[in-house]
């Protein structure tokens, strides 16, 4: 887990904690008292969802999943993928002291030797696009679907590449000065960091504040992605995982053609079944 992380306090505002998301790349934060209780989290999804509200303690999640510092990987694993949570609070006696997410546990599957194959552990249905869908139409289909990620199809159906919300970040169109200002964080000089930017222009981008291109997907996806097949073990899908810094990988057969996609989250089955 991430020991002592970053923290929005109450009473806060949604400008606040966006500062936070920018200066330190994250995507959601815990929300605690002055006594360091737990009091909530919340996340990029929490901001849109009440895109108009400004007190935290209105914007945020009031009673998230969180788990004591004592609790094992399958326990805590078995949080993460019952729910489905990428952000979970860790507490001893109510007050925060980590936090956990599905990356995290990774590295112990990896290293604990799970045969079992990963055609057993998908539960997502697959989308993906054609690699001449324009860019702007696998954005809206990605928010559509409420993935992350899309694998690239050629005429043959064979997997061309990855297509990642970063990779169309990447080629958006924004005028900076104005998200700035309208997301509250202009003149905060610290934050403004290479990565900081990032981050606030794809939140930015979630509100559909931006031009995104027409080109087709192929121009700015993964070409030749790392995947993995049906039999693959869960323990070298978490290393490869781990190794590369993925959420997610493709599962192809062996004429590459797409099979389904594997995300961290649906690895942690084989932690949770051990619970």
């Amino acid at each position: 887990m991430t020991k002592d992380p970053i923290v929005a306090m109450l009473p806060g505002t949604r400008t606040e904690v966006l500062r936070l998301l920018v200066k330190h790349r994250l995507t959601g934060v815990p929300v605690v008292r002055k006594d360091r209780s737990l009091a909530g989290l919340v996340t990029r999804h929490h901001i849109f969802a009440k895109p108009l509200e400004e007190q935290l303690a209105i914007v945020m999640d009031r009673d998230p999943a969180s788990i004591e510092d004592t609790a094992s990987f399958a326990e805590t694993a078995t949080i993460l993928w019952e729910l489905g949570v990428h952000h979970l609070p860790v507490v001893r006696k109510g007050r925060l002291v980590g936090i956990l997410t599905p990356a995290d546990l990774l590295e112990p599957i990896a290293k604990m030797g799970f045969e079992t194959p990963v055609e057993q552990l998908i539960r997502s249905p697959c989308v993906a696009v054609h690699e001449t869908t324009p860019i702007n139409v696998a954005s809206e289909i990605m928010r559509l679907a409420q993935v992350v990620a899309l694998p690239v199809l050629d005429d043959a159906a064979t997997l061309r590449g990855l297509v990642t919300d970063r990779d169309i970040f990447a080629v958006s169109q924004v005028n900076n000065t104005v998200a700035q200002r309208e997301l509250g964080i202009a003149g905060d000089e610290d934050s403004w960091n290479p990565e900081g930017l990032k981050n606030v222009m794809r939140l930015y981008w979630e509100e559909r504040k931006v031009d995104l291109p027409r080109r087709p997907v192929r121009d700015v996806m993964v070409s030749r992605p790392v995947t993995v097949f049906r039999k693959t073990s869960a323990s070298e899908a978490a290393r490869l995982m781990w190794k590369h810094d993925f959420g997610q990988l493709p599962i192809v057969d062996s004429q590459d053609r797409l099979v389904a996609m594997l995300y961290d989250v649906d690895l942690l089955a084989v932690l949770a079944k051990r619970a």
